[in-house]
């Protein structure tokens, strides 16, 4: 492993400071410039940064670090050395994009970014081909599929993934809000983006189902209650639904709690940072494709069965979806479950059985867990004083079994 010699990292490691800011921290003023040049840098656009942290993705067959920035670094995957740099909007029309595209069978891959205008901000479904037409090229070919506009223009929902099945991409418009004026004039006040993002539950969440071949969002609303999801877990369709399982959270100020100052907090200060975070726990919506015009308002239309996710029609093309809990009691004594997997290459976009997170007894994961999505039980992996990172799920090659194969976390402990 090596930190990543990116443009952001060479240009801190150089001045001994924060020269570019990141997410949630403001770049430090140059020391030797006067107080007026300090005065007037507030002024000069920002720089964007390149430290692609997130996410290994891939694109194409080649192997990029990502974030939410416009940047990707391609990497030699022998080496993990950077070899380019690599810029979304010189190939469409985004300001950015997630770390957690997904993937066709064939190797096309799905993404999403915003647009910011004014007219507006929208966010944008982007597809990249699997296969190169030339040596060297990166994502060209990228195109938008989808363009979706924010329910509030000035204030779109902040994400982080989105779901994906054989036919569909659901998108999750969430009370997260990113005040775009406030991320606009950030460096002018002296905050970080960070400060730009806030949790309004006044508004509902709302699932935007685009059909990813011929790009047509569907013709209905399908709502819930406020809640807050970083990642999805799986999506795929059954009986006439999408079914889509996600890491919920229904407090979303968690961007809040993860500050420095909260981080180095000790003893009982410490604990009341964890006591006043949401836990994440995992949940099933279910969509039905077609409601038809007959059907009953305001009677729970049960469509799957085997779930007790809710959908409640209250107009023409008005949906309530509430959802179904993916657990019991005892994944509440592990602190809830984030940085879901799945054994992604057989499974994602299919009915399964299992996945796999980090519990939550403190503010980093300290176990292992595997839910079964179906029976709704748990197998909890922990030594006291160790702490896993996101897991990966290894298959074992032409297993027949879901949950055939190892899995992979980097383990740290302060004990050795």
């Amino acid at each position: 492993s090596k930190f990543l010699q990116s443009d952001t990292y060479k240009a801190n490691s150089a001045g001994d400071r924060i020269v570019i800011s990141e997410f949630g921290t403001l770049a430090l003023p140059d020391p030797c410039k006067s107080i007026f040049e300090r005065f007037m840098s507030r002024f000069e656009p920002p720089t964007m940064t390149d430290n692609t942290s997130v996410n290994f993705v891939q694109y194409k067959g080649d192997y990029y670090m990502s974030t939410e920035t416009n940047f990707m670094n391609k990497v030699d995957i022998e080496t993990l050395e950077r070899t380019e740099k690599v810029d979304w909007s010189k190939f469409v029309a985004v300001n950015g994009a997630t770390a957690h595209p997904h993937y066709d069978p064939d190797g096309t891959a799905y993404n999403m970014g915003n647009t910011y205008g004014p007219r507006g901000s929208c966010y944008n479904i982007i597809r990249v081909p699997p296969k190169k037409k030339e040596p060297g090229e990166t994502i060209h070919g990228a195109q938008v599929v989808c363009s979706i506009a924010s329910s509030e223009k000035m204030k779109p929902s902040y994400y982080h993934s989105f779901g994906m099945t054989k036919n569909y991409i659901v998108f999750v418009e969430q009370p997260p809000k990113m005040k775009l004026w406030k991320i606009i004039t950030s460096k002018i006040r002296g905050k970080s983006f960070a400060d730009g993002i806030s949790w309004e539950p006044q508004y509902n969440t709302r699932f935007h189902v685009v059909d990813k071949h011929t790009g047509q969002p569907l013709p209905g609303v399908y709502y819930s209650k406020p809640f807050l999801t970083y990642h999805q877990i799986n999506a795929f369709e059954d009986q006439g639904c999408i079914v889509i399982d996600l890491c919920c959270e229904d407090d979303g100020r968690s961007l809040d709690i993860y500050q420095l100052q909260n981080l180095r907090k000790a003893g009982e200060e410490l604990d009341q940072v964890y006591k006043a975070k949401a836990k994440s726990f995992s949940r099933r919506f279910v969509l039905p494709l077609d409601i038809s015009v007959g059907a009953p308002e305001g009677e729970n239309l049960r469509p799957l069965p085997y779930s007790s996710a809710s959908v409640v029609k209250q107009g023409d093309r008005e949906i309530w979806c509430s959802p179904e809990n993916l657990h019991q009691e005892d994944l509440e004594e592990e602190g809830g479950i984030e940085f879901p997997q799945i054994n992604y290459g057989r499974f994602n976009g299919k009915k399964y059985s299992f996945f796999y997170g980090c519990g939550f007894r403190h503010l980093v994961g300290d176990s292992l867990i595997k839910v079964d999505v179906v029976n709704k039980t748990l197998r909890v992996w922990r030594e006291e004083g160790y702490y896993p990172s996101e897991p990966v799920f290894v298959p074992v090659p032409g297993a027949d079994e879901e949950d055939s194969g190892a899995i992979l976390s980097v383990v740290i402990t302060p004990n050795q």
